[in-house]
C-alpha cells in the first residue's frame, strides 16, 4: 500500500491522523483564489517534488498529480517487498486511474492572448498568433497533461510490461482500477498488478468548474469544518488531491514468496445509471445494484459487513441517495453496520479518492479501527445511520466495503476481506 494525501505523504502519516480525526483542509496556496467563491481545498504539504526530479530528468515537465502516483507507487512496491529480479515484468501489469496533472495553463494562455489583442481585439493574423504559439508553448508540458502520461511513467520507472490500462471514470476511477486489476488477475492475464489512481484540480481551471456547479462547500471561514458528509448544514464537497496505490497479486504465488498480505479483494461490483451527467439515479439503482454485484461475487451477505467506507462526498444529493442506498442493499442490518465518510478529513480526491479508501478499508481491519466522520454535528432526517461521529472507534472488522459513485453516473463497489492464511 502507498499513499500521498492533504494527511501525509505515506500511508503510515495518513492513517495516523486519520484517526486523530484530523482536518487537511484549509486555504488554497497553490494560486491566489482570493476572486472564487470557494477558497479551499485539501492540498498536500511538504512534498518533495526534487527527490524525484533530481533522478529522473524526464520528469521536469511531469504534473502534481504523476509525482503523487510515482511516490504512492514506490511506497505500496516497498511495502510489497517486491525485487526487480524477482518480478517478471511480463506477469507485471498496472491499471490505473490518473486524472488531471495539475499543470496550469491559464498563464501561458493569458500571455499569448495579451500579445496579440489590444482592449479586447484581435490586432495579429491567426497565422503569427500560432506561430507565437508554438514558439512559447511547451510540447513536453502538453504531453505530459495527458492521464496517459503518470502511466508511461510508472511503467518505465518499475519496469511493468503486463498488461496496461489506464480509466478516468471521475471519482469511480481509482476504485474501478482496483477492481479491473483484480479481474485481470483471475483472468490469468497477470501475476501482480499495480492499481489505484492520481489526481490533482487544484488549479484555476479545475476549481472554477466545479463553482459553475456548484458543488463545492463555500464554508471559506472556517475550512477544517467545510466537509462534513451527512451532516444537515452540509453546503458541498471540498477538492482534495494526491494517489492511493495498492500491489495486487495472486495469492499462491504471493504465499511463495512469503509476501506479507494485507487482506483480499474478493468482489467487485460495477454498473452505470444512464442517467444526467452529475446527478445520481433518484432512486440509487445503478448504486445499489453495484453494493449487490460486489457482495455477491464475494459470497457476502448483510450481516457479514462490519464497515462501508461511504462516498459521502458532503453534498446534499449524494449522502441523502447513499444513504437510501445502503438502507436498500442492507436490508434490517443497515442500522447495525458503520459508515463513515474519510472524505471529511482528505476533502474529495477526486480519481484518486477510491484508491485510498481501500487501503483505508484494509487498515480498519487490520487495526481494529473505524475512521470516524468528523463534523457530525446535526443530524439530518434523510441521513439516519450510524456514521461513526467525529471520534474514530474500536471495531473488529472482517469484511469492508467501500464505495465510489462518479460523475456521469459511475458505480463502483469494492469487497475487500482479512486474510487469515486459509
Amino acid at each position: 500500500m502507498g499513499a500521498v494525501t492533504p494527511l501525509g505523504n505515506s500511508v503510515r502519516d495518513t492513517w495516523l491522523r486519520l484517526t486523530q480525526g484530523k482536518s487537511g483542509i484549509g486555504p488554497i496556496t497553490l494560486f491566489d483564489a482570493s476572486r472564487f467563491p470557494t477558497r479551499i481545498a485539501g492540498e498536500v504539504k511538504g512534498f518533495s517534488f526534487e527527490k524525484w526530479l533530481e533522478r529522473n530528468p524526464p520528469l521536469s515537465c511531469a504534473g502534481r498529480s504523476t509525482f503523487f502516483a510515482l511516490q504512492a507507487a514506490a511506497e505500496a512496491y516497498k511495502s510489497a517487498g517486491l525485487e526487480p529480479l524477482a518480478v517478471n515484468p511480463n506477469r507485471f501489469g498496472i491499471y490505473f486511474g490518473a486524472g488531471d496533472s495539475g499543470i496550469d495553463f491559464a498563464p501561458f494562455i493569458r500571455t499569448l492572448v495579451s500579445s496579440f489583442t489590444k482592449d479586447g481585439v484581435e490586432v495579429v493574423d491567426k497565422g503569427k498568433y500560432l506561430q507565437h504559439a508554438s514558439e512559447n508553448m511547451s510540447a513536453l508540458r502538453e504531453l505530459e497533461n495527458q492521464p496517459f502520461m503518470t502511466v508511461t511513467h510508472l511503467t518505465r520507472l518499475f519496469d511493468i510490461r503486463g498488461p496496461v490500462s489506464n480509466c478516468l471514470t471521475a471519482c469511480a476511477a481509482s476504485s474501478q482500477a482496483i477492481g479491473e486489476a483484480f479481474e485481470w488477475i483471475r483472468r490469468g492475464d497477470a501475476d501482480i498488478m499495480m492499481a489505484g489512481g492520481s489526481h490533482s484540480m487544484i488549479y484555476p481551471m479545475g476549481v472554477a468548474g466545479f463553482s459553475l456547479l456548484t458543488a463545492l462547500s463555500t464554508r471559506n471561514h472556517e475550512p477544517e469544518k467545510a466537509s462534513r458528509p451527512f451532516d444537515k448544514k452540509r453546503d458541498g464537497f471540498v477538492i482534495g488531491e494526491g494517489a492511493g496505490v495498492l500491489i495486487l497479486e495472486e495469492l499462491e504465488q504471493a504465499r511463495k514468496r512469503k509476501a506479507t498480505i494485507h487482506g483480499e479483494i474478493v468482489g467487485y461490483g460495477s454498473t452505470a445509471d444512464a442517467y444526467r451527467l452529475t446527478d445520481m439515479d433518484p432512486e440509487g439503482r445503478g448504486a445499489a445494484r453495484a453494493m449487490e454485484i460486489a457482495m455477491e461475487k464475494a459470497c457476502v451477505r448483510p450481516q457479514n459487513v462490519d464497515y462501508i467506507n461511504a462516498h459521502g462526498t458532503s453534498t446534499s444529493v449524494n449522502d441523502s441517495l447513499e444513504t437510501l442506498v445502503i438502507k436498500k442493499v442492507m436490508g434490517e442490518h443497515a442500522s447495525k453496520v458503520p459508515v463513515s465518510s474519510t472524505k471529511s478529513m482528505l476533502g474529495h480526491m477526486i480519481a484518486a479518492a477510491g484508491g485510498v479508501e481501500a487501503i483505508i478499508c484494509l487498515l480498519a481491519m487490520r487495526d481494529s479501527i473505524l475512521p470516524p466522520t468528523i463534523n457530525y454535528e446535526e443530524p439530518d432526517p434523510e441521513c439516519d445511520l450510524d456514521y461513526v461521529p467525529n471520534t474514530a472507534r474500536r471495531s473488529d472488522v472482517q469484511v469492508a466495503l467501500s464505495n465510489s459513485f462518479g460523475f456521469g453516473g459511475q458505480n463502483i463497489c469494492l469487497a475487500l476481506r482479512r486474510y487469515h492464511g486459509t
